[in-house]
């Protein structure tokens, strides 16, 4: 009997997409207009498969594809691998089996898995990041990111006399030359702080370390200075939030990320040690505002800089402090306290920066010995170390004004440090919370009028912030400034399974590095990973790759690198986000050998139409992304300011039990078991009938089971089961639809067709169960309504529908068969049911003209035998009428 069977139709489906290729999208769009680039945020494959969140924004992407193939757009709709990764690395140190073995099986899982769910995917199109001859092309956007206009010049022979730098830098010669350059690299080299292992003897990343010990073992981490490479985001900071302005993302995504970027608004501020003559630094207490003084670019030696956003508490301003790591710490501290910071330097040192920055935690700190002087009152002030001041933020080092800041309140309340109020909040605050403040017994953070300011007393916050900057100015003290939080990007890892930079450092002839660095030719690029013997830990905390052979290790290029200077290999790697911030451009044009994209295919396909995917990487991710944009555009690569023109990000899938799934808990649900028992159609169909694309919802293998009904249904509409072979349903017939069904017929195209736009999934299938609800009543059902259900639904539940449209007669696929059209003039309603309540009860039902007004529902609801025995006798104390809606009488007696 030929019942639904979704075992057998699913995969004949999928070998004809495949065999034809169904999906291939074409190189440029045939109508500019008409184009669609769908992406999902492509998955990391790890050992687990997919589970049943990841299908999720999957399917989502995929109906809209799948519509607009079938309304006339060209479509590109591809997926890839995020497959550089921890995890991977990690079984590799295990098993000694080489980490690209486990990836490319895990892969492999993945894809079986996507295509078994009918994803319309150009598989022509695949990457992975860890492909050769993909991070070749990441590899070059990092020279981008390196090289300048200088290294190119030089490379052409040209000399620095020739070159388009300021005159004194050239006069200065090719070595400062060369300096002043370095300074301007969108990547540089920076000490910076990893968690070393001594026990493992590996240097291990942020989530391998839980509570300051390592997640592997339980041994205590520490925070040791490494060279490390940087990429200068903060150089792009103000165009990265002007940015989202004109963006179609969710408010909430942007919010994080003009918070992660962090602009504010404020002054920097030079602190001179005390203890120094006044002729030892540019700025010396007392200074008179005659000429105006030029506040240097960098602080004069003897000088601590801050940023501030309230320069109007400066006179308020008792204490500093410094990150343990910051590079005055041991000239700062005095003998007689040399013992308690180096204690409490190194016990900082195994804390992580999540730690050091808990708002809810103690406060700790130990004083070094020394003072500075506040520029404002001249007053000598301690200098302490705290633990929750970074050198990675600002300065690393800060003013501590704890009348006015919860943070430094605490810390100055807890070590005895004096607390000066400088701003009175008047009227802002009640009376017996102004007295504590003023006796600074209470923090107040808000806005008021200066008090123990000097001059600038009775002043108001707003006017004293600029007044105060501009005193600074004058006196060469300080200036106005604009931060951001936002930090330069660490971009190295201490890892084996990542990307090769494609750089090398020259060695003197000691073999030590001189700290010049040279850049792999292009035309020598991809720099592979080598060969090694084992991937264990070598036990110090250089990468791995130190102990790489040495023909890797340290490369030759004559026909570059024709000095015959030895040079070694830089033996980090890139981070995972590397192949993440460009995988999208690659998609559009993957078999490129001669670029990373060609000009005319990125400029006919970007930006990214439509950008699905979790809400995790609302920060990172995008913004990395968006960065490394925006740096292409500048060099000419891309012709778009911005990536991803729409965002959406999906709901989390929940657990039965409404917790986040997870292996622990034992909740998780694999695809592969739903849709042996269920079908790839049901699956797809219900986690799209579950809720609103971006709500997070539990999952109930009961709900898959009730769609999987209503997809038994739609085959029962259209196909005989009681026969002994597969006919159409006799009730089929080629007879024209009655009004009532073409008005069904064509509610649902405007409703379906409007819900996909808006990605209102769940809506669009609610529509289409009524639709079959209504025709399976029918005696006679019309082919002309029926075919264009199955366009309709064919979106949601692809192989069911291919299978009916062949059955009704058609060759081939409908995947590009035109999309059903609606008439407005068919949805209008001669006649409407109404509900009649009396007192909020439902007691009839009233058919009335569509166009009826209020008098004529009224006259119609009391004219019904059950309403006019209901009121009988009673008055009517009022009379609702919500036109197209209900009817409410409301009586009395």
């Amino acid at each position: 009997m030929p019942r639904y069977n979704p075992a057998v139709i699913e995969p004949k489906w999928q070998a004809f997409w495949d065999e034809k290729k169904t999906f291939s999208a074409p190189r440029l769009p045939e109508d500019p207009a008409k184009k669609l680039y769908a992406l999902d945020m492509f998955p990391y494959p790890s050992g687990d498969g997919l589970h049943v969140g990841h299908p999720e924004g999957y399917t989502a992407t995929d109906i809209v594809c799948r519509a607009r193939r079938m309304q006339g757009y060209s479509v590109v709709h591809p997926m890839g691998f995020d497959a550089f990764g921890l995890p991977a690395e990690e079984h590799a140190i295990k098993t000694g089996e080489h980490p690209r073995k486990q990836t490319e099986q895990n892969i492999a899982t993945f894809r079986r898995q996507l295509k078994m769910l009918g994803f319309s995917y150009d598989w022509d199109r695949e990457v992975a990041t860890t492909d050769v001859d993909y991070f070749r092309w990441t590899q070059w956007i990092f020279l981008q990111l390196y090289d300048t206009w200088f290294d190119r010049e030089q490379q052409k022979g040209r000399p620095i006399a020739e070159l388009d730098i300021p005159d004194d830098v050239k006069a200065l010669g090719e070595d400062f030359a060369r300096q002043w350059v370095d300074e301007r690299r969108l990547a540089f080299q920076s000490s910076a702080p990893v968690n070393w292992c001594p026990a493992l003897g590996t240097v291990l990343a942020n989530e391998e370390v839980q509570d300051g010990k390592s997640e592997r073992g339980g041994h205590p981490v520490e925070r040791r200075p490494l060279r490390q490479w940087m990429l200068r985001i903060t150089e792009y900071a103000d165009r990265l939030e002007k940015g989202l302005d004109n963006l179609d993302w969710p408010e909430g995504v942007k919010a994080l990320q003009r918070n992660w970027i962090g602009r504010s608004v404020g002054a920097e501020v030079d602190f001179r040690l005390a203890g120094l003559a006044p002729g030892e630094s540019p700025i010396a207490p007392g200074d008179s505002p005659g000429a105006k003084k030029t506040f240097p670019e960098k602080p004069a030696d003897g000088v601590l800089r801050v940023y501030t956003t309230r320069p109007d508490t400066l006179f308020g301003a008792t204490y500093m402090v410094i990150a343990p790591e910051h590079p005055y710490v041991e000239r700062l501290t005095t003998a007689d306290q040399s013992d308690e910071v180096r204690k409490y330097v190194e016990a900082a040192s195994f804390k992580s920066d999540l730690d050091r920055t808990e708002l809810s935690k103690d406060k700790t700190g130990v004083f070094t010995g020394s003072h500075a002087i506040n520029p404002v009152n001249g007053e000598e002030i301690p200098i302490w170390i705290a633990d929750y001041v970074l050198v990675s933020y600002g300065t690393g080092a800060i003013m501590a004004v704890p009348a006015h800041d919860e943070r430094d309140f605490e810390f100055a309340r807890q070590f005895g440090i004096p607390i000066k109020p400088v701003v009175d909040p008047g009227s802002a605050a009640p009376d017996e919370e102004r007295d504590a403040v003023l006796a600074g017994e209470q923090v107040y953070p808000g806005a008021g009028i200066a008090i123990s300011s000097g001059e600038f007393d009775g002043t108001p916050t707003v006017q004293f912030k600029q007044a105060i900057t501009e005193w600074l100015a004058e006196r060469g003290l300080g200036r106005a400034a604009v931060n951001y939080k936002l930090r330069d990007w660490l971009f190295s890892r201490q890892r084996f399974w990542g990307e090769p930079f494609p750089l090398a450092h020259e060695l003197d002839d000691e073999g030590r590095p001189t700290g010049r660095v040279r850049t792999v030719p292009e035309d020598e690029l991809p720099v592979d990973l080598p060969h090694l013997d084992d991937f264990k830990p070598h036990g110090r905390p250089e990468p791995p790759l130190d102990k790489a052979p040495d023909e890797w290790l340290y490369p030759s290029y004559p026909d570059h690198w024709g000095d015959g200077v030895r040079c070694k290999r830089e033996t980090n790697t890139m981070p995972q986000w590397a192949g993440s911030c460009w995988y999208y451009l690659r998609f559009l044009d993957p078999k490129n050998r001669e670029l990373p994209i060609d000009p005319e295919i990125e400029k006919a396909w970007m930006p990214v139409d439509l950008y699905i995917g979790g809400a995790e990487h609302a920060v990172l991710h995008l913004l990395y992304a968006r960065f490394w944009h925006m740096v292409l555009y500048d060099r000419g690569v891309v012709s778009t300011p911005e990536p991803f023109a729409k965002l959406v990000n999906q709901g989390m899938i929940l657990g039965e039990n409404g917790e986040k799934m997870s292996k622990s808990r034992g909740n998780v649900v694999n695809p592969d078991e739903v849709v042996r028992e269920y079908g790839a159609d049901a699956l797809r169909l219900y986690e799209m009938f579950m809720g609103p694309l971006p709500d997070s919802k539990p999952w109930n293998m009961e709900g898959v089971a009730g769609v999987r009904n209503f997809l038994g249904r739609v085959w029962r509409l259209i196909v005989d089961e009681r026969a002994e072979e597969t006919k159409l349903h006799a009730a089929l017939t080629r007879d024209d639809p009655t009004d009532e069904q073409l008005r069904v017929l064509h509610t649902t195209i405007k409703a379906v067709t409007e819900d996909i736009d808006k990605l209102s999934f769940n809506t669009a299938i609610a529509r289409m169960m009524e639709f079959v609800n209504f025709f399976n009543k029918e005696e006679k059902r019309p082919r002309s309504c029926v075919e264009p259900l199955v366009l309709l639904l064919s979106p949601f539940a692809p192989h069911l529908c291919e299978e009916l449209w062949t059955i009704l007669g058609h060759d081939g696929s409908l995947a590009y068969e035109p999309w059903p059209r609606f008439d407005e003039e068919r949805l209008k309603q001669d006649t409407i049911e109404l509900p009649v309540q009396i007192k909020g009860k439902v007691r009839a039902k009233i058919t009335v003209p569509a166009d009826a007004d209020q008098a004529e529902i009224l006259a119609a609801a009391k004219a019904d035998p059950k309403i006019a025995e209901q009121i009988a006798g009673k008055e009517i104390v009022k009379e609702i009428v919500v036109p197209g809606r209900l009817v409410n009488l409301v009586t009395k007696g």
